[in-house]
């Protein structure tokens, strides 16, 4: 199983979504530890190459993960949001997109 490294101020944006949205997300995210897929995903190729979407949805609103897993490392939590319309806000494209540019190349030798 893959470990999740959360990037920036994913994890505490995670943490301040509905419990309900918090442990669902969890749930999705170790399906994607162990190599499955999320129930509900979308690619994000305005990211960048590989990067996907999880998306959930509850009486709260719409929430989404954008992660990265074709690393062989880790799962690469780039960022969470609440969605507030249709289309995914440029803002919350280009944290994502700034936060995969800013991975390390290549894996770390162990």
């Amino acid at each position: 199983m893959k470990p999740v490294v959360w990037v920036g101020s994913a994890k505490s944006d995670l943490k301040a979504f509905p419990a309900r949205v918090v442990d669902d997300m969890g749930h999705q995210l170790f399906r994607v530890q162990c190599g499955l897929e999320p129930d509900d995903w979308k690619p994000m190729s305005s990211v960048g190459a590989g990067v996907r979407e999880i998306r959930m949805r509850d009486s709260t609103g719409a929430f989404r993960t954008i992660y990265l897993a074709t690393r062989p490392e880790a799962v690469y939590v780039l960022h969470c949001f609440r969605k507030t319309s249709q289309r995914t806000p440029q803002r919350d494209i280009d944290l994502a997109r700034q936060r995969l540019n800013g991975l390390p190349r290549k894996a770390p030798h162990g």
